[in-house]
């Protein structure tokens, strides 16, 4: 079959998890530079097919392209492992400590973060002409998606800073079905899809995610955007974070691991298969 059945694919992501906590620390900067970059690309594609039409969805269902490419290409998002990295540690697998979780997210975010910033330096020289004239039209949608969602927040107080953390939820739900999409299918076909579609809806419903908005954001300061580091930090980028960790765990990928891991099938004297839920972690 092309398709693997849910029983399958999570023993998948549990040792994917694995991997890239037993991931050499070189490599795994590597990994994260190189995603960051494509999907801050991606993100250039999006904003300008959004500039050009005028229309939100187009550019939601172009920016798939990224993450399935650097999906394909095996590089890691920190919003992937915050979600899969925690499953090696619940499933016991020998030398996982909570410890090694944490450093995989850390280099990954790292890696992200220095790719998502060459590209925002590029992107910035080039609609700018070295910085020689004005943005042009892409540059200044660039500039207000920024300015709208660090001071429309900072506007807000308290509620602006809920309001990101629960759209980094959000997003980390659907992203992480899409790290998960690229584990149910056996042809390239099948998995483009799969990944294609969760990543469609949270970008077309303007969820925050982390490493996007480690390009997006420093691209509009560059740009000459109204805010500084630390509103980009404090009402951005900081709660998206832990948003995206609660959304990538406890959202997807931790009911996955208990429903699908977790439970054993009891085949009765009628040989129907019954769940039978196990909810120990070991």
């Amino acid at each position: 079959m092309s398709y693997l059945k849910p029983a399958e694919f999570v023993q998948t992501m549990i040792a994917t998890g694995e991997a890239k906590v037993r991931t050499s620390t070189r490599d795994l900067i590597l990994r994260g530079v190189m995603a960051g970059i494509i999907l801050s690309l991606a993100v250039v594609v999006a904003i300008t097919t959004i500039t050009q039409t005028g229309v939100g969805i187009v550019g939601a269902l172009v920016f798939p392209v990224g993450f399935c490419i650097l999906s394909l290409m095996g590089y890691d998002l920190v919003t992937g492992v915050f979600g899969l990295a925690p499953l090696a540690k619940l499933d016991n697998r020998p030398g996982i400590t909570w410890g090694r979780v944490l450093r995989c997210w850390g280099l990954v975010g790292l890696g992200n973060l220095i790719g998502s910033l060459l590209v925002a330096a590029l992107i910035a020289l080039s609609l700018t002409m070295n910085f020689s004239v004005e943005p042009n039209a892409v540059g200044q949608k660039f500039i207000a998606v920024a300015t709208a969602r660090t001071v429309g927040f900072e506007n807000l107080g308290f509620d602006g800073w809920v309001t990101c953390f629960v759209r980094g939820i959000l997003c980390n739900l659907m992203v992480c079905l899409g790290v998960i999409g690229n584990m149910t299918a056996r042809s390239v076909a099948g998995k483009i899809a799969a990944m294609w579609l969760p990543i469609f809806i949270f970008f077309a419903l303007v969820f925050e995610h982390a490493v996007v908005n480690m390009f997006l954001f420093p691209l509009g300061m560059m740009l000459g955007a109204d805010f500084g580091i630390a509103t980009w930090l404090n009402y951005n980028l900081i709660p998206t974070i832990l948003g995206n960790i609660v959304g990538g765990l406890a959202f997807t990928c931790l009911p996955l691991y208990l429903t699908h891991a977790k439970t054993a099938p009891v085949v009765d004297d009628e040989s129907q298969v019954n769940a039978v839920p196990a909810f120990s972690l070991k």
